[in-house]
């Protein structure tokens, strides 16, 4: 991409963060919390405006991204870390929990997600987890292609696969979770969002987006 910090003044209208921040706080305080520990180095991988790292509660908060102009938008206990998904400038082992969100399908191509991948298992430690949310290609069809950087299109099954080839063990698999964007059927009071998440027999409803979770094992061939 040519200006990336352009592109997100386009999609990612400062006027909407508010709302944004409102969901992500629901949505950390009533699912994601549960999954992320209180102590936990997190890492919050393509951060953006820190919608998720912001909002979680943890022990360290990481945020990675290219875009030096979303640096303003952290919280001052999130330590910024400008830099490329497939070089994070953090030591070996030292996070427990990578998440990262409707980032790896503006890859260009699979070789560079399995750098990505790679990079993941180096900075995770014996045991730490990858949490992933995107656009599940298999139920969006022609949508998946209505964002400009959109290039890998990827799919539960897929990501599945390919986390598996590289060394992670997939432990969970939800094929919908959310819906595709903000934008869409999610519902936005806080109240009805903390329901929807409690009701996963509602998600085939409305997701369009998986949640993936693997982990890396203690010991890594190759």
């Amino acid at each position: 991409m040519a200006d990336l910090a352009a592109l997100y003044r386009f999609r990612f209208k400062e006027s909407d963060l508010p709302q944004k921040n409102a969901i992500w706080k629901t949505l950390c305080d009533n699912f994601f919390g549960a999954i992320v520990g209180k102590t936990d180095v997190v890492l919050d991988l393509g951060c953006g405006y820190g919608e998720f790292i912001n909002n979680i509660h943890a022990g360290r908060k990481l945020g990675v991204d290219l875009n030096s102009d979303v640096r303003r938008f952290l919280s001052p206990d999130v330590v910024f870390i400008e830099g490329r998904a497939d070089a994070i400038a953090v030591d070996p082992a030292s996070v427990d929990v990578v998440f990262s969100s409707n980032f790896i399908e503006h890859l260009k191509s699979k070789d560079e997600l399995d750098l990505v991948f790679r990079e993941i298992l180096r900075v995770l430690k014996p045991g730490g987890r990858l949490i992933l949310l995107g656009p599940n290609v298999k139920y969006l069809a022609n949508a998946y292609w209505d964002f400009y950087d959109h290039y890998l299109p990827l799919s539960h099954l897929s990501l599945e696969e390919g986390l598996s080839i590289a060394g992670f063990q997939v432990r969970d698999v939800i094929p919908r979770f959310l819906p595709y964007t903000t934008r869409s059927a999610l519902p936005k009071a806080p109240f009805l969002i903390a329901a929807y998440v409690r009701m996963p027999f509602v998600w085939p409803l409305f997701g369009k987006q998986f949640l993936i979770q693997a982990v890396k094992p203690a010991r890594v061939d190759g």
